[in-house]
């Protein structure tokens, strides 16, 4: 089918690597929450040009140098862990100033963009050029799919491009939405509030150690 193998092996599969917790799916969840759909789709957005670079480079080759040059995929798993690691730290220290703020009026705390979620589309962007997890599926998962030999893989490429995006598209869209949701619950509970994104913060810090410490088989 279009140099496809294995198609909804392919569908079944992406699906269930969507749904799996990841960086990308939590910054935008914590960003929807703290700042708004708008914000939140502008994190997302980020996820998914993250995504097509990467898809692109998988189609143009670079998996294949992955593979071969291991070092290569180390200094980008522990770069990813340094960023994902500064990221939480910076969502962390953004919760306890809000809470050591409490007393303020609300105009003022309402006005201020919590730290670690500036900048949504760039920092997205980061985490998702840098999210081994992201590198993996197009390195391990994403290629095995293009029937080698066809005459036009880009074709093929593109479908199970689509494929990935119209998911991660559903998925965030639900996370943006469901960060909406839980933001009203929090609004004038500041301490939850704090409690809640230290919480995010601690699971960012979580993945960069065990991305740093993690073996790549």
């Amino acid at each position: 089918m279009l140099g496809i193998t294995d198609f909804w092996t392919y569908v079944l599969g992406t699906a269930a690597i969507v749904l799996l917790p990841g960086p990308n799916s939590i910054f935008v969840l914590t960003v929807g929450a703290q700042r708004g759909v708008r914000t939140g789709y502008q994190a997302a957005a980020g996820v998914f040009v993250g995504d097509t670079v990467l898809m692109v480079l998988a189609a143009a080759g670079v998996a294949s140098l992955l593979r071969t040059y291991p070092p290569v995929f180390m200094v980008i798993k522990y770069a990813g862990a340094a960023y994902l690691a500064w990221l939480g730290v910076g969502i962390i220290r953004g919760a306890w100033r809000k809470w050591r703020g409490r007393g303020e009026p609300t105009t003022v705390a309402a006005t201020t963009v919590p730290a670690g979620t500036q900048r949504p589309f760039r920092r997205a962007l980061v985490v998702s050029l840098l999210n081994p997890k992201a590198i993996l599926f197009v390195v391990s998962f994403f290629i095995q799919f293009v029937q080698p030999g066809y005459a036009h893989p880009a074709l093929s490429f593109l479908i199970l491009g689509a494929v990935l995006q119209v998911f991660s598209a559903l998925y965030l869209t639900a996370l943006i939405f469901g960060g909406q949701f839980l933001a009203g619950q929090f609004r004038r509970r500041r301490r939850l509030s704090a409690g809640v994104a230290t919480g995010v913060g601690a699971v960012f810090v979580g993945f960069g150690i065990k991305l740093a410490t993690a073996s790549v088989t």
